[in-house]
């Protein structure tokens, strides 16, 4: 399967599939690149924001994974401060071509309420959730948030 015929199958599971909890549709006149919001998930500090993504996809999709970033600021241990690149494993070394965009956007939402602070972009807000400072974490994910 091309990477074009792909996307526009996962297009298609996004557009039915999809729960509210993100958008994502290609760019006017660039099928490899995509713009999203994510909506931070209930009963975390992330709750009351709403994050702007994008997506780059090379023609080798589906059997590499899209780049994704940020592109609004986020206080999360997984996600650079700077880049908005996401530590994420299936975006790296754990990638299968089964996953779609669904999938990896779903992944990226479980991310946001299970961070992991062993292997963190951005030091600072590891180091909170390591030292178990959870209210100065979530008070500073909160004020990224809002």
């Amino acid at each position: 399967m091309s990477s074009s015929n792909r996307l526009l199958k996962d297009f298609g599971e996004l557009k039915k599939g999809n729960d509210g909890s993100f958008v994502l549709y290609p760019f006017e006149k660039n099928i490899n690149k995509w713009k999203g919001k994510l909506k931070g998930p209930s009963g975390t500090p992330y709750q009351e924001g709403f994050f702007d993504v994008v997506c780059e996809i090379s023609n080798s999709y589906p059997l590499n994974p899209p780049e994704i970033k940020f592109v609004t600021k986020i206080f999360h241990p997984n996600i650079h401060p700077e880049t908005g690149e996401i530590c994420l494993d299936i975006l790296k070394n754990a990638w299968t071509p089964a996953w779609t965009l669904v999938y990896v956007f779903q992944a990226i939402l479980v991310l946001l309420s299970n961070p992991e602070p062993n292997s963190p972009l951005n030091c600072d807000a590891g180091n909170l959730l390591r030292n178990k400072d959870y209210r100065g974490f979530s008070s500073l994910a909160y004020m990224y948030s809002i």
